[in-house]
């Protein structure tokens, strides 16, 4: 799987201790992060020596001469030393970087050979499919290649197709010796958006659900991980169908304190697009009831039963398609919003809300907020 390729060669660097001198992680994917930074605690930083030997810098704080100078130093306390280095955008701003990209060259060909630097470059999203990264981010990628990567080791953390993420849930549950059923592997998935970090959180949940049974269906995964997702999206979208503008902000706030955050902030846009397409096939094919519902949307499309009569009330309060057209467009917008690594993502997610119960404006304003889709 090439998404996880990647993460995995890094582990078993760090296992094996051929490390390179520096290393620049690429992306915004939470969970590989996670997972190469656990493996560097496991493998390189005992637990009673990390006071001495893991030291966390952001270079919108600390100088980067004061970081490599850290880094040239031997321990007295512990025999290896890990810098984890935030803001690596910083090195690429405004005016001439080039001495600082010429310190980080110098240091990688005479390193401090136990001691290991962790450059994080995760104000750039790398997609599945790359064909379809954002320009910037490409830009980007392209920047820290033509210099970074001349000295230090590339591991691209990307987000990861939905098929792969069914395929990985299937072998760990088997490394844990839990089978989990296909339909309900494509399901957390589908409900999650492909949201690695999400989708393993569930995943250690649901295993704690199903205990002794060592088996993850449907209907657990529907009960766990769906039922209350949903059920709080569907009194989001309750209230931004209605006009609520109250009660749709304390919802997304409700939402945000129990789901996990900022980092789950592009699972539930996801889940917010999916429920306004359905929607928009209610209102085109004009359903009325659930058998109705059941008709017009397809397989891997369909709303929980719970939730049938809300998606077609909520659905019937918009009075054309423009309206539900124009909340996607208003979706497709926040996505590019929160993938170019906003200071708050609940807050772009609030500025969403407020667009979206807001009185749709006269035909010339509302074609200057879309956007090609």
């Amino acid at each position: 799987m090439r998404a996880f390729a990647q993460a995995d060669r890094f582990v078993s660097e760090v296992q094996a201790r051929k490390l390179r001198p520096a290393y620049v992680f690429v992306g915004d994917e939470v969970f590989f992060r996670k997972r190469c930074r656990e493996a560097i605690l496991e493998h390189l930083v005992p637990t009673d020596l990390r006071d001495f030997s893991l030291y966390e810098f952001d270079l919108a704080d600390t100088d980067l001469a004061e970081v490599l100078d850290r880094a040239r130093t031997p321990s007295l306390m512990a025999p290896f030393q890990v810098f984890f280095v935030r803001g690596v955008k910083s090195l690429f701003g405004r005016g001439s970087n080039e001495d600082k990209l010429t310190a980080i060259e110098k240091y990688c060909k005479d390193p401090n050979p136990d001691a290991v630097l962790i450059f994080i470059a995760d104000h750039i999203s790398i997609p599945a499919d790359v064909r379809r990264m954002d320009m910037t981010d490409k830009e980007r990628y392209e920047r820290i290649r033509e210099t970074l990567g001349g000295y230090c080791a590339i591991v691209e953390l990307a987000r990861v197709e939905e098929g792969e993420a069914v395929r990985w849930l299937s072998e760990y549950c088997g490394t844990q010796g839990v089978k989990i059923e296909s339909e309900a592997a494509r399901e957390l998935v589908d409900a999650l958006g492909g949201d690695m970090m999400m989708i393993s959180n569930e995943l250690e949940k649901l295993t704690l659900y199903v205990g002794e049974k060592k088996r993850i269906t449907l209907g657990d995964v529907e009960t766990m991980v769906l039922a209350a997702k949903q059920r709080s999206l569907y009194e989001l979208t309750d209230a931004i169908s209605a006009k609520d503008r109250v009660r749709a902000l304390q919802m997304l706030d409700a939402i945000f304190s129990t789901g996990g955050g900022d980092e789950a902030a592009i699972g539930h846009l996801y889940m917010l697009a999916k429920t306004f397409r359905q929607m928009l096939v209610i209102l085109e094919r004009n359903v009325r009831d659930q058998r109705m519902l059941w008709a017009a949307l397809w397989q891997g499309f369909r709303v929980p039963p719970f939730a049938a009569d809300d998606i077609i009330k909520q659905a019937r309060r918009y009075k054309s398609k423009r309206e539900l057209t124009r909340a996607i467009r208003l979706v497709a917008k926040t996505d590019l919003a929160l993938r170019s690594n906003p200071p708050s993502k609940k807050f772009v997610l609030e500025k969403l809300v407020l667009d979206l119960t807001a009185e749709l404006k006269p035909e010339a304003g509302w074609m200057q907020e879309e956007l090609p889709v």
